[in-house]
């Protein structure tokens, strides 16, 4: 049993001799770690929210956006809105604060996995694109191409992917509850590659040796071979021209990689390769907002756009006009680029929207 809770909590148990002294202190250890995040709420984001210099004239809170970021992506400051609490780490519903006007609503839509599908796109990865085109729970997926006892499961009918409308399937559990410790892996990887992590990073994350990442990386690529290459040719190219570009072409000039310092280069590399990913998000996000913005149908639903945060925007206007606005919302975005002649991308683009009084009740 002494073992069995030391492994529970770990060095602070057996610190403080174990036993209920042991349990005593680990309480109090995760208690401080709870004051702290409850600190950084309070001066990160209630008290700057509550406070009247960051407020407008009608009582609404407003941020300055910064368009000139490495990515392109739109970073906000003063308050930055952007950095609100995510809505599982939101115990103090802090994004309940933003509300509609009276007679309002708010129309929420975000991108599904955006970067994965880019990813899928630029690299023309084939198992991704069958993912994708398949749909369910992509990370799901992956972890049924990383591990062979997973797809063994999967094969023989002893787990599911998905609930399927067969009855016979009603009562088989899913990849994502009998081997949630690979799906989290495999979900990990899925995001980590696109920013380029080494083993080196993912074995720090994981608290796990470098071989045992390595391993877990090599697994990832084995199954996804095509990113690999494309990730190869860009750093190639990167080294050679000196710059990386998104998918709509816009540069990223990238004089790291061409320095004789390997932490340097590494960090070049990794811009290689993240920014036409990251980019292009930026690139689909950005043509998406100037649709909304040219939308005749939503300037006469009376919906304007109030912000725009990572791969979501953020739209108000009449109660009464909320269905008919999402509805408009969801059809442009899912094609940002029909009117500027560009290539259709090689997977669907999936937008999820709601209708909310504030931010917390549309997640």
């Amino acid at each position: 049993l002494e073992e069995q809770v030391a492994g529970g909590y770990g060095k602070a148990y057996l610190a403080f001799g174990g036993g209920q002294a042991g349990l005593n202190a680990c309480a109090a250890i995760d208690a401080l770690c709870d004051m702290a995040a409850i600190d950084t709420l309070l001066s990160n984001f209630i008290v700057p929210l509550q406070g009247g210099e960051i407020k407008g004239p009608k009582g609404r809170v407003h941020c300055s956006m910064n368009i000139n970021t490495e990515t392109g992506r739109l970073s906000a400051r003063r308050p930055n809105l952007q950095n609100q609490p995510a809505l599982e780490k939101d115990q103090y519903f802090i994004r309940k604060a933003f509300r509609a006007r009276d007679g309002c609503a708010l129309v929420v839509a975000d991108y599904g996995q955006l970067e994965l599908r880019l990813l899928a796109h630029v690299a023309r990865c084939e198992s991704m694109l069958v993912a994708f085109r398949e749909g369910g729970c992509f990370h799901s997926r992956t972890a049924v191409g990383m591990f062979d006892h997973v797809r063994e499961a999967v094969e023989s009918g002893a787990v599911l992917l998905e609930k399927g409308s067969s009855p016979e399937d009603s009562d088989k559990p899913l990849v994502k509850d009998v081997y949630a410790s690979e799906r989290r892996r495999a979900k990990t990887l899925n995001f980590s590659i696109a920013y380029g992590k080494t083993a080196h990073g993912l074995a720090k994350d994981w608290g796990v040796k470098q071989e045992e990442a390595q391993d877990m990386l090599r697994a990832w690529y084995d199954d996804r071979p095509e990113v690999e290459a494309w990730q190869k040719r860009t750093i190639a190219d990167a080294k050679r021209t000196g710059y990386t570009t998104t998918l709509m072409g816009r540069r990223r000039n990238l004089p790291d990689i061409l320095e004789k310092n390997r932490a340097l280069q590494g960090r070049g590399a990794r811009a290689a390769i993240n920014t036409p990913i990251q980019g292009s998000a930026a690139d689909v996000v950005m043509m998406a907002m100037l649709k909304i913005a040219e939308s005749k149908t939503l300037k006469d639903l009376g919906y304007t756009l109030l912000l725009q945060i990572h791969d979501e925007v953020i739209l108000e206007g009449p109660s009464e006009h909320a269905d008919a606005a999402l509805a408009e919302l969801v059809r442009l975005m899912e094609r940002p680029f029909d009117h500027v002649g560009l290539d259709p991308l090689h997977v669907d683009l999936v937008v999820d929207a709601a209708v909310a009084g504030n931010w917390y009740e549309a997640k």
